[in-house]
């Protein structure tokens, strides 16, 4: 393991688990993979197994306001529907999934290196570091439930996902791809920042 297994805790499929998270939590239950793919109309994740099988697909429609996202399983069958709410001074996102439950993902504010997101309806937070790429997923008794690492400077956006309770599974992945989401409209926000102030 290089450096980068201390600080970025993405891994490709077939590499051992991260030494980071073996030494703090153990070896995780299943890992799954993500991939972006951006077509004209759609934006698609596809989420693999450490074989390379597609287990979910997350789709989202373009344009869409309301950043509309449709999570299936390997067989087409509904797992999640995801969207986010406008006119909010943070991100939050709505989840339901296919067997009725429902929570939301919103972002506290005034974490400039860290970033709290709770899991509304869930009891749950998402812990990251928006340096190191990595985000943990604890559930209300602080216990982990899976590790998201983020590959650095990948133009297909690929994150690896630990789980420690595979019981979670469906909602993890609907976690993930929301964070995916969040980070992407955070990258869009401060690049059109960036922009506006060097076009003044």
């Amino acid at each position: 393991m290089g450096v980068f297994s201390q600080h970025h805790r993405y891994r490709e499929p077939g590499e051992d688990a991260n030494v980071v998270n073996v030494d703090r939590f153990g070896y995780p239950q299943r890992s799954l993979f993500t991939s972006t793919k951006v077509f004209t109309l759609h934006h698609r994740i596809e989420i693999t197994d450490a074989e390379g099988r597609t287990v979910y697909q997350a789709s989202t429609k373009f344009p869409s306001i309301h950043d509309k996202t449709d999570i299936t399983d390997g067989a087409g069958r509904p797992v999640a529907h995801i969207e986010r709410k406008l006119l909010t001074l943070h991100a939050r996102h709505y989840v339901t999934m296919a067997d009725g439950v429902s929570f939301e993902l919103s972002k506290e504010l005034f974490h400039i290196y860290k970033q709290i997101m709770n899991l509304e309806g869930l009891g749950w937070q998402l812990r990251g570091n928006i340096f190191g790429l990595n985000f943990e997923l604890y559930d209300p008794q602080g216990g982990i439930i899976a590790v998201i690492g983020q590959k650095m400077l990948s133009i297909h956006d690929k994150y690896c996902i630990d789980i420690y309770r595979t019981e979670y599974e469906p909602i993890v992945v609907a976690i993930l791809i929301t964070l995916q989401h969040i980070i992407r409209d955070q990258e869009n926000r401060a690049h059109s920042s960036y922009s506006s102030s060097s076009s003044n």
